[in-house]
């Protein structure tokens, strides 16, 4: 009956991050008390206690639970704080949320939602400026890292009103691995929402769009794009007035440029005035945990933003 209990409590959790249990129930059976009060129960192990604390070995480090690759040695660091350090993780990997304390950021799995340990910013601790401190039994190390993971992901930048509800459409695509939402276009370093809220900065409300080229295209993501938005509108998004609501689009390379303004002109020949506007990229800041997946954690659909067919 204990077992069956544990089993249950589980699939609640599997539900409430979207996992689909039955590629790694077999391996939820198999934690450990400890490993499970972590991972499931969302506990922390005693600093300097875990495996991977002082860990130097050349390899990857892979989800107890499902086995995606999370974190590279090339990233970890010693930060002398008791837990295993990294300063960057592999793009999509990590999903991160509200921590209930209200003031950490709780770092997950982004395929099968285990918890791993919390994301800390500002420490300036290395160069990167961040700290994934994530639980030793959490993870599995692996000397040697497969092919899969050596397939280079992608990122695309689009700015079209409000960030919730363009993160809301994009990451639901198939190839798509992650989307955050952020500010772009400004000059000011590491805005805060309030500050671009103000309109002093110049940044936009954007998304960073983590995909793989393997199985979905840029174009199809812009296509995407240009249909959960009105590109028409000049002075925002629907009820959202102001200069950071503006449809734009970031572009990393002569070959996005391209699709955007080819997008655009089969938008024009079909009578639409496209006001979005094709700029270079710029440095891309993540905006604060409450903003991130702001609709799927309230359970709620996007209030100005919709799609409607443009593309044949």
């Amino acid at each position: 009956m204990k077992r069956i209990a544990i089993m249950y409590v589980f699939f609640g959790i599997a539900f409430l991050f979207g996992m689909d249990v039955k590629p790694w129930s077999k391996a939820l059976e198999k934690l450990t008390p400890q490993e499970r009060h972590v991972i499931v129960d969302k506990g922390t192990e005693m600093p300097f206690s875990g495996q991977y604390v002082n860990m130097a070995q050349e390899g990857v480090y892979r989800c107890k639970v499902c086995g995606q690759v999370l974190y590279r040695s090339s990233d970890k660091f010693s930060s002398h704080c008791g837990w295993p350090s990294f300063d960057d993780a592999v793009s999509g990997a990590i999903k991160e949320l509200p921590d209930p304390d209200g003031q950490r950021i709780e770092i997950v799995c982004s395929r099968c939602g285990a918890h791993l340990g919390h994301v800390f910013r500002g420490e300036g601790l290395t160069a990167k400026n961040v700290r994934y401190c994530v639980n030793s039994v959490s993870l599995q190390f692996d000397k040697k890292e497969d092919n899969a993971t050596q397939q280079p992901l992608a990122k695309a930048y689009f700015a079209g009103g409000c960030f919730w509800g363009v993160e809301y459409y994009l990451e639901k695509l198939k190839g798509v691995k992650e989307v955050a939402s952020g500010y772009m276009g400004g000059d000011e370093q590491n805005p805060t929402y309030e500050l671009v809220s103000s309109h002093k900065t110049g940044h936009y409300e954007a998304v960073e769009v983590v995909y793989d080229p393997a199985v979905i295209s840029y174009e199809t993501l812009a296509k995407m794009f240009f249909e959960i938005h009105d590109p028409t509108q000049t002075d925002g998004q629907g009820p959202d007035l102001g200069s950071q609501y503006r449809s734009a689009v970031f572009v990393n390379n002569i070959q996005e440029r391209q699709t955007i303004e080819k997008l655009i002109a089969i938008l024009e020949r079909k009578g639409l005035k496209i006001a979005t506007q094709v700029l270079e990229a710029k440095p891309f800041y993540k905006a604060e945990a409450s903003h991130q997946d702001h609709y799927e954690r309230r359970g709620t659909t996007p209030y100005c933003h919709r799609r409607i067919k443009r593309f044949d």
